[in-house]
């Protein structure tokens, strides 16, 4: 368990100094470092612990997917000595500005890029032809899947990475020691997430989510995603009444009675293939994008994927 927790996220761009728990010394705040989400400005707090000022670009509850920065916030990323972004396509709103950072010699950090990324593998015309999961993972058939921070193990990856940035920019302030802190926690987490979905038996572990977002967790915990209401790996996409239909029809013949939403977006598509389905099929609401607010327990990104697998394993439980 968690001693405290040094990390509040507030308002767009707010510059959040972080300290040994307790301790309001700013430390060493001459680093600057800009995160895009909220769910990397948690890791990357971790890491810095009081020796940066670590600035988060997204607010509670905002979608990556359509997220795009302000002005303002432009300004805080040419300013910084260090973006730590996503990368694999997550912040679409933020390509033509990170490539004009980079060019005028700012330092971008991908974390997604290090972590062994998978393939999307979920398609629906993959899923029509039996469920073959070998076409699904066929190279080059799918774009890489950016939802890294599902799974704990890779954000324990995730933490050692940042500290190896953070001490190419300045050495020696213990960045390495608190990222293998961080590290330790996450794999204490994974262990327990691994006992809660013990109740999930083999053949209840199918998930049907608002979009592919659970890929990561699907691959670390021997889930299956089979469907999806909003099709491919962004929330911008717009499904057709076809699609819909489909998927209706894929969870009828699959006996699913769970539909998972997303904080980030609205539940109405998952609630309407619901209702078409009849009231034994619940739609249950997972923090994807974003920390959750004070008192949602999702605040922080360890409490965010334990509540997440604790709502997983109380839907498809027996």
């Amino acid at each position: 368990m968690r001693p405290c927790k040094a990390l509040t996220l507030v308002a767009v761009v707010t510059a959040l100094t972080l300290g040994a728990c307790g301790s309001t010394d700013p430390g060493n705040s001459d680093i600057k470092i800009v995160v895009t989400t909220s769910v990397l400005g948690d890791l990357v707090a971790n890491v810095a612990g009081n020796e940066a000022t670590v600035v988060v670009l997204m607010p509670l509850g905002a979608d990556p997917h359509s997220f795009s920065p302000s002005s303002q916030q432009v300004a805080e990323m040419n300013d910084a000595d260090l973006v730590v972004v996503n990368g694999l396509g997550l912040e679409e709103g933020f390509a033509a500005v990170l490539d004009g950072v980079v060019t005028d010699g700012g330092r971008v950090y991908e974390v997604g890029t290090t972590l062994d990324p998978i393939p999307f593998g979920f398609d629906e015309d993959d899923h029509e032809d039996d469920h073959d999961d070998d076409v699904a993972h066929e190279e080059g058939d799918h774009s890489l899947d950016p939802h890294v921070w599902m799974d704990p193990l890779r954000m324990a990856e995730a933490a050692a990475s940042i500290a190896i940035e953070l001490n190419e920019i300045e050495p020696g302030l213990g960045w390495t020691e608190r990222a293998s802190a961080y590290a330790a926690e996450l794999e204490e987490l994974h262990a327990e997430i691994e006992q809660d979905l013990s109740i999930v038996g083999p053949a209840d572990r199918l998930l049907v989510t608002n979009h592919d977002s659970l890929g990561y967790f699907a691959e670390r915990y021997d889930f299956e995603v089979v469907g999806t209401v909003i099709p491919g790996g962004s929330t911008l996409g717009d499904p057709s009444s076809e699609a819909l239909a489909s998927l209706v029809a894929t969870m009828r013949e699959l006996q699913v009675r769970v539909i998972f939403a997303e904080t980030i977006q609205p539940s109405e598509l998952a609630d309407a293939v619901a209702a078409e389905l009849g009231e034994e099929v619940a739609v249950v609401e997972l923090f994807t994008g974003s920390l959750g607010e004070p008192g949602s327990g999702a605040e922080n990104l360890i409490d965010m994927l334990r509540t997440n697998a604790g709502r997983i394993a109380q839907a498809l439980g027996s």
